[in-house]
Parts: C-alpha cells; structure tokens; sequence
C-alpha cells in the first residue's frame, strides 16, 4: 500500500479516527473531495549502479485515478471473461491471463508518450486494449473471429496495435526484438524508447543478455522490463534462477526494482526510465508482481504454491482493490463513482463476450490474405499442389 500526504484539507481529528474506525473494520468511508493528492511511494525502490532513483513522492490527479482503475479493472473484467470463454472451448489453443499483473502494464502506459513503444510476450491481453484496440476486438482475437484485431488470426499470442510489435510465442524472443526497435528510435531521432518486456523465466535466456550488451555497446533508448510474477511456469524464482535480483542482471547496464503491484510506482519508475535511456542509454526495470491464474490456462496453478498464498496476495496486495482504497481515502474518488466504473466496464466486457462469440470466422481465402505485408508477386511462394494468387486488404490495425 501507499502512504498519502492530501492536498486537500486535513479532516477534523474526531472525523479521522471515525474514518481510521471504519478502515480497521472494512467500511469504505471518506468524508474528502480533492482533485489532486500527493502520494507517497510505500515500498522503496531498490537501484543498481544509480545514484539517484524515481520520484518517491508522486502526484495523482481525479482524472489519473478514474483512468488508471478504469484500465486496471477492464484488464481484470477481460481476463475473466477469456478464461471463461476458454473453459467453454470457444477459445482454443495457449491462452495466458494477466490477472493480478494490471499495475504492471497500466502504470507503464501511463508513462509512455506518442512516440514510445512496446514489445511483449504472450501475455498479452491487457497490453492490446491499452494501446488502442477495445475489449470486443481483444476478444474476438481471442476466439478467432474477423472481428478481432488481427482478423482472427493470431489469437492470444500475437495481437498487434500501432506502436505494439506484439505478442511474441517464442520465450525472450521479443528482447532482441525490442532491442531493434530501440536501435530504430535512435535512427528516427524522434526521443522515442521501446519497452522490451519478459519473464522471470525469460530471464534466463541467453539472448536476453546479448541484448543488454548491445543496446549498452550503442547507448540504445532500451527499457528491459522483467515482469517477475515469482513463477517461470511452474518453477519458482529460487529453484530457477541463481540471481533472484533481475534489476542487477544487465551487469554494466543499471537497474531498478519497483514494487510491480503499485501503478503509481510503476509509472514513476517508468518515467524515471523513459528520461535516462534517452541520455544515458539502457536500463533494466524489475516489477515484482503476481500472477493469480495458472500460467496458461492448462496449467491450474496450485500444484506448485498453495491456494492460501494466492489468496494472501489478493487479500493483501491486490493491485485494483489497494488503487481503489487509496483514491477513496484520498476523496479523488468516492464509493458511488468505483460503482459506476465497475458497472460501466462490466457491461461493456460483457457486450464485447456476446459479440465476440457471435461473430463469424473468415472465409478461407484469409488464409491467403495479407501473408506479405508488400507482395511483390502474384502468386503465394513455396506452395505444392496448389496455385494461389496472393490477396491484399492491410486490414490489420498494425497497418
């Protein structure tokens, strides 16, 4: 949680021990209206080879908080609704939730400018509606229909938005990926970063640290995220890694861990990143953060850490319900206005599930649509048997 210094006036003595009352017995109450508040950062930020770390002391504004747990529990709705979907065998095929990860991803959007991008791995559901595409076209990915971000044909692992570069299915791939296009914002000189996130079990790859050596050879704008849930799939950090302190992994490059659970921690560790790798070169961010659903959906998660954990964390550190007790506390948002939020996206997610099951697959001259991004010739390449003329619509919202 978050230590608060208000920007609004202080409450009379008798009314805040009434409000410490009714915090202590579960009752959200607040008596505060205030546009803006101060907040201080809890959980402090560990640093490697820095001398001077993030913001500890941030700012969060009414209309920061409405955005910030509107995005954090749209994730959350759409992740349910996908596992639900998948449990129904709508969705088929590798499906990877980020249930318990949305600070993660929201607070780093809310650092990112026009001009910034990302790369990712598979998880990512919640990453795709952040940078553009809404719920229904996420779930209809998802269960393969035209009506889908990628048409359909990408399904969980590899949507794709302006400025989002995916999705990637190959573990710690997306690294040297996201390395180019930190070297392709150099180029372009245009200020711009690229995030490049992975795993723990990620982490591990070789690949991983060749990136890191060439993005410090060529000072490149590179932001390494290590989203450290505790679990590579089933292994947990200790068992897997003999350097559990992946903030202190790129060697010469630094580093920073940042409570992954808070997502104005996170945005101000990212902000801290975006101005750095811009006039120093790489840095390695690691979100320490948690996942509560298996890590796929074939995977029922508790055959290696125990119900009671996952259950402590959501009890304990749940990063929406820990965003909404803060902005309640702080009066930026009152119980009535949570309600709103929580009905409006409930609705909208449940709207997007009805026509994301609904919606027809392509026809199957798709599967010879847009293979090329640039056809240079008539025909589909290295076919047998068959003579296929190569169709181009640029449909996908990557176009």
């Amino acid at each position: 949680m978050l230590r608060t210094l208000s920007r609004c006036s202080e409450l009379p003595v008798v009314a805040k021990q009434l409000q410490k009352s009714a915090a202590q017995s579960g009752v959200q109450k607040s008596n505060k209206y205030a546009t803006e508040a101060t907040i201080e950062v809890h959980r402090p930020f560990k640093l490697h080879r820095l001398d001077k770390g993030p913001e500890t002391s941030v700012t969060l504004t009414k209309e920061d908080a409405t955005k910030y747990y509107t995005q954090m529990q749209t994730i959350r709705r759409i992740e349910t609704a996908a596992g639900n979907l998948y449990k129904e065998k709508i969705i088929r095929g590798f499906c990877h939730l980020y249930s318990g990860q949305e600070a993660c991803a929201v607070g780093m959007k809310a650092a990112m400018r026009e001009q910034d991008n990302i790369i990712s791995a598979y998880r990512v559901h919640g990453w795709t509606y952040l940078m553009g595409v809404k719920p229904v076209g996420v779930l209809s990915e998802l269960t393969g229909r035209q009506g889908g971000c990628a048409l359909g044909k990408g399904g969980s692992m590899h949507m794709y938005a302006p400025n989002f570069f995916g999705g990637n299915g190959i573990v710690g791939a997306q690294v040297p990926l996201g390395t180019g296009v930190a070297l392709a914002c150099k180029y372009k000189g245009n200020g711009g970063v690229c995030l490049s996130l992975y795993g723990d079990g990620a982490a591990n790859q070789g690949q991983v640290f060749e990136s890191y050596n060439m993005a410090s050879l060529w000072k490149l704008p590179a932001i390494f995220v290590c989203e450290n849930n505790n679990y590579a799939m089933g292994t947990s950090t200790e068992r897997g890694s003999s350097n559990t302190d992946y903030y202190t992994r790129g060697d010469v490059v630094p580093g920073i861990w940042v409570d992954g659970m808070d997502v104005l921690a996170v945005r101000s560790a990212t902000e801290f990143a975006i101005e750095y790798v811009n006039k120093v070169g790489p840095i390695v961010l690691e979100t320490n953060t948690y996942r509560y659903s298996g890590h796929s959906m074939s995977d029922p998660g508790t055959s290696y850490r125990t119900r009671e954990e996952i259950q402590e964390v959501r009890q304990k550190r749940d990063p929406i319900t820990s965003f909404k007790e803060l902005c309640i506390e702080q009066g930026l948002l009152s119980a009535d206005e949570i309600k709103e939020i929580d009905t409006k996206v409930r609705k909208e997610v449940d709207e997007a599930t009805q026509i994301a099951k609904n919606d027809k697959e392509l026809p199957v001259s798709g599967l010879w649509t847009d293979v090329y991004s640039n056809n240079l010739e008539t025909k589909i390449r290295g076919l047998s048997g068959y003579n296929i003329t190569h169709i181009s619509q640029r449909k996908g919202v990557n176009h």
